[in-house]
């Protein structure tokens, strides 16, 4: 899409995950810049009913702004390509394999990317006693956001008590000290790296809540850790076959040089909130929210 004339944007967001109300966030701020620049925008909470509600919008593009399953795990991108509406983001095969942190990561060993051991394990098993040496953290295998992560450390005197919201198949990955960077790619070039400077865990709160963390912005690390940071990022991107926008997740043990930098997911749906990564990244390179979300929308495609 090339042209902003008459052209209509339904921007999905909210939906049913545990990332509704991030989605929200995000969805309000990327349809208030569209409208600022000049398209004719709808806002569709997708609910049971995202189909119809789609057919009778009618839109030209569909902005993608859900988080977590069903939205960014392939399964809105499958109905989008089923009723012919161009949308942002990955496609339905990328989405599906980023949101399996088990299948991204046998993809990432496979391309040469650094990653830390991992397991899937029983909920009951976690439970019952440690399935790793610790330190490890324990997380769903299919969504973002910091939602359902615990850390177990290495005094802990015994294994996590999970609540029951989650899943009954679990990762435990063993866990990477260090610092928190991310860097976000834009079609095929990587915008910058973020070091995320917290009290502590990088947790649901510290990503989206006010004053939750600071992100200095470019990273203070050496220019090794940067092009690093930078390539991984892109190939990661590469290798699962993203398109439009995506990010990157890191740990880097300052202590440990260029061995201690570990890729821990590569995010299809980054955040466009306040207080979200990707947009901070964007504006390094001079690209405004308004230029950032445009260009996300003349991006759009079907077969993705």
């Amino acid at each position: 899409m090339s042209s902003r004339a008459n052209s209509r944007i339904a921007v999905l967001l909210g939906g049913l995950s545990a990332e509704r109300e991030v989605s929200l966030s995000s969805g309000r701020e990327c349809a208030a810049a569209l409208r600022d620049e000049g398209f004719d925008v709808v806002e569709i909470d997708a609910g049971a009913d995202l189909c119809g509600m789609l057919q009778a919008a009618a839109p030209d593009v569909v902005f993608n702004a859900l988080h977590g399953r069903w939205g960014e795990d392939g399964c809105v991108q499958g109905l989008l390509e089923w009723l012919r509406i161009p949308y942002t983001h990955s496609g339905v095969l990328a989405s599906a394999l980023a949101m399996d942190k088990t299948r991204s990561k046998e993809i990432f060993v496979r391309a040469g990317l650094p990653v830390k051991d991992s397991v899937l394990a029983a909920k009951t098993e976690v439970e019952a006693g440690h399935v790793m040496q610790p330190p490890y953290v324990v997380k769903p295998y299919n969504e973002g956001s910091s939602v359902g992560v615990y850390l177990v450390h290495e005094a802990a005197n015994g294994p996590p008590k999970l609540v029951e919201t989650m899943p009954e198949t679990v990762m435990v990955e063993a866990f990477a000290p260090g610092r928190e960077l991310t860097t976000t790619v834009m079609g095929d070039r990587a915008l910058g790296v973020t070091d995320i400077i917290t009290d502590g865990w990088y947790d649901y709160d510290a990503k989206y809540a006010a004053g939750g963390s600071r992100h200095e912005v470019p990273a203070n690390i050496p220019q090794e850790i940067t092009d690093a940071c930078l390539d991984y990022a892109v190939r990661a991107h590469d290798v699962l076959g993203c398109r439009g926008v995506s990010r990157t997740d890191f740990r880097w043990d300052d202590t440990r040089g260029l061995d201690g930098l570990f890729l821990l997911e590569t995010n299809t749906q980054p955040g466009m909130t306040p207080t979200s990564l990707a947009p901070e990244q964007a504006a390094l390179n001079g690209i405004s929210f308004g230029a950032f979300v445009r260009w996300m929308v003349e991006d759009a495609s079907c077969s993705r």
